[in-house]
This record gives structure tokens, sequence and C-alpha cells, in this order.
């Protein structure tokens, strides 16, 4: 067993090594380009489209399952993870303070990738079997690109990667924080784990869409209010973590060590980790949002990468520099937890406990739609129960267990395998979301002209 987890190990090091990242935000930049910095000239657009819906839109053309916020807030479910707060730890332990600015880097190109992705799904998707909405990477790569033979290489690693790190990794870091924290047994979380989402996710996406469009945007604001609160504290902490940031940037530590050095490799990857921009992920949720527009729907995907990197993650980034324990030995949770604890007394770590709840609770949801839509393009509709209560025991198993090293590397794995047949889709297919980025700014000045009158 240990000589099949350290070749996964290596395996997992090998796809996430430099040539995926650096293809990654290569993806991103170009993107960015090609559309103009769209992430900036549009982002005000993107933002209103989310949170304040028109209603006067004629309902008739609108295709979907669920609203835009609702989709949105379902991408966002399955992002804002432990990775906001493990990983951002992780990668100032590893990559120092400068990771931190590569990751808002990452995330800033990002922001192009996911407009793009989220454009393509919601223009390639279906209507399957049952009358719901089915879109994603698969169905671009299949009727946009006409690689079908790519569409079920992504479904099949996104399938299967579900089940790790959008499931099992992520009801195991509840069941610890709980136990470490409140000295819950393990047994139990894997039980109520396993009622919990079976409660939400066999009423498939309009069930999830309901749920965490309710509770997604507080945990949000609960935790980075908290974070809010620790800045607006210690004002003047703030300019000297910043600093402290962007020296380490570009430091010799920072881009030494080959191809990419530790402050570029950890920032960028776990940015990647959070956000998921390039992994194929989001746009499965964008495609079943109600909307006229490919184009309207990827504005508003767009903002997710805003809200999980350049937002929260800024705030657990933030308040782990000032607090200046990542030096002490500390990582992951642990040290999330230390730095909060460190400005807020022991309320700040119950608060990062029950905000990982939330946050990874709300990845195991958003992550069932992702698997269960990628096994329905390979097996089709009668895959769709068993997909679903399999999810289910995985949670409850993964709540229970110590070790979970072999299902962290396999998901690894299959979770960067995902980038390599999407990105390829969005580099050779960047004409069309030119082509459509172009046909709704015409749509919008329409728009424009008919509210002026």
């Amino acid at each position: 067993m240990n000589q099949i987890e350290s070749w996964l190990s290596s395996l997992s090091n090998l796809v996430w090594g430099p040539h995926l990242l650096i293809l990654l935000v290569g993806t991103g930049i170009f993107l960015t380009v090609r559309l103009g910095f769209i992430q900036v000239t549009r982002l005000g657009v993107g933002l209103k489209e989310a949170f304040i819906p028109k209603n006067e839109k004629p309902k008739k053309k609108q295709r979907g399952d669920i609203s835009h916020f609702q989709a949105l807030m379902t991408a966002l479910a399955a992002t804002v993870g432990t990775g906001n707060m493990v990983g951002v730890a992780t990668a100032i332990v590893l990559g120092g303070p400068g990771a931190v600015v590569w990751m808002w880097l990452s995330g800033f190109v990002g922001m192009a990738t996911k407009y793009a992705e989220a454009i393509l799904a919601v223009k390639y998707r279906v209507v399957d079997e049952r009358g719901e909405i089915a879109g994603g990477p698969m169905y671009y790569l299949e009727h946009g690109l006409k690689k079908k033979w790519l569409g079920m290489l992504f479904a099949l690693f996104a399938s299967v990667a579900a089940f790790g790190i959008g499931n099992g990794v992520q009801t195991n870091s509840i069941s610890l924080a709980l136990n470490n924290s409140f000295n819950v047994p393990m047994v139990v979380t894997g039980i109520v784990m396993m009622a919990v989402t079976a409660f939400v996710i066999l009423g498939g996406v309009k069930s999830i869409g309901k749920v965490v469009g309710i509770f997604v945007p507080f945990m949000i604001l609960a935790y980075v209010g908290s974070g809010l609160v620790i800045l607006i504290m210690n004002l003047e902490l703030v300019p000297g973590a910043l600093s402290t940031m962007f020296s380490s940037t570009f430091s010799a530590e920072a881009i030494g060590g080959g191809a990419l050095g530790a402050a570029i490799r950890y920032g960028v990857a776990r940015g990647v980790f959070s956000n998921e921009a390039g992994l194929g992920s989001a746009p499965i949720a964008a495609a079943a949002a109600k909307t006229d527009f490919p184009g309207r729907q990827a504005l508003v995907s767009m903002t997710q990468v805003l809200i999980d990197t350049l937002i929260v993650c800024s705030i657990t980034g933030l308040t782990i520099v000032m607090g200046g324990q990542y030096t002490e030995g500390l990582e992951g949770i642990a040290l999330t937890q230390a730095s909060f604890a460190y400005f807020l007394g022991p309320i700040g770590e119950i608060i990062v406990t029950v905000s990982l709840v939330f946050f990874a609770y709300s990845t195991v949801l958003g992550w069932c739609y992702y698997g269960e839509r990628s096994a329905y393009y390979l097996l089709g509709e009668k895959v769709i129960v068993p997909y679903r209560v399999l999810y289910i025991l995985v949670a409850g198993l993964g709540a229970m267990t110590t070790n979970l090293n072999l299902i962290w590397s396999i998901s690894d794995v299959f979770n960067g395998l995902m980038a390599i047949p999407n990105l390829i889709g969005l580099l050779f297919l960047s004409g069309v979301v030119v082509a459509e980025t172009k046909r709704f700014e015409l749509e919008r000045k329409k728009e424009a002209v008919q509210s002026a009158a």
C-alpha cells in the first residue's frame, strides 16, 4: 500500500509540475489579451448581472434550470472550501508570503479563463433525457472542437476526481476539525454527513442550487467579515504585511530553484486549487443557468474568481502574514486557526473551525453535481442515482477514516488531468469565445438604448 501511495504521489507531482502550471497561467494570459482585459472592463457588468438581476428579460428566451445567482453560488460552493484556509496557509509555509501575490496574479488571469469556460459551456449545452440542462467541457469538446474522445477523457477524470478532492477529503477535514475543536466523534460526523448530503443531492441541481443559494453567501460574509474585523482593528499592521508579501514576491528565494521558484509554484498551484480556473469544473454549473446569451452568464461566472481568490483567500493570507506565526512550525488549518486566535482570542479558532465545516460541506454539494454530470455524459441517465448513492457513502467513509492518503493521491492526479483536455478546448475555441463576446456586446447596446427610451 505504501508503495502504491508513493507511486501515486510521484505521479501527482508529475501531473501538477511546472508544465501544467505554465499552461494554466499561459492560457489565462492569452485569453486576457485576446478578450481585451475583460476582467477589468466588464467586471462591474458581471457583478450587476449576478447580484442585481433584471426581471424584465423575456422568459421564453431563457433556457436553463437555475438562476444566474444560483449557478454562481453552486460554483462558489465547490470552490470556496478548504483551499481558502488550508491551501493559503500551505502556500505561505512552503513558498513564503510572496506566494499570496502569485496567487492574486494567477487569479487575475484566471478570471478570463473562467469567463471563456462559461461562455462555451452555455453555448454548447444540451437538454438531457429528463429535460434538464447538461453542459461543460465534455460538450464543447465534442460539439465545438469535434473531439468527442477528449470530452470522454475529461468526463472520466472529473467523475473520479469528485469522490476525492470534492468529497472524501472535504468530509475528512470537517470530521478532524470538529473532533479537534469540540471532541465530536468521527463516526458521528460521518453519519451526519451522509444524512445531510443525501437530503440535498438526491433532489438534483435545483435542490443544490436552492440550498447553496441560501447559505453560501452568509458563509462567505461571516468569514470575510471576521477577517475584516481583524484588518480594521490592526490597520497599522496591514502596510507591513503587504510590504512583506511584495518584497518576497521577486526575491531570490521566490524566483530561484529552477523553472519555477517556491513562491511562484505554490502560489499559482494553490490559487488554481482554490478557484479551479482552467480545470473545467465550474462551467458544468454555469451551463445550468437560465440565460438568454452565453456572454451574460460568462460575466457572472467570472466574478467567482474575484470572490474566491481575490477576496476570501486574501483575508486568510493577510491575517496569517500579519500574525507572523507561519515561521513557528505551524501549517495547514492549524496555522489559520492560530492566526485568527492570535487577534481574536479563542473565538478566532472557533470561527475558522465553523467556517471550515460549511466551506467543506458546500464543496461536497457542488462537486457532486460536477461528478454526476460527467458520469451521465459517459453512461447516460442510468448512472445518476447509483452515482449519488455512492457519493453519499464516500462522504460518510471519508469522515470516519483517519488516513486518506490514497484517496487524496488518486483524486489529485485525476483533478490535474481534467485541466489538459479543457485547456486544449479553450485555446482552440478562443475564436468562438471572442465571437460570442461581440454578440453579447451588441445585445447590451440594444438593452441600453431600450432602457434610455
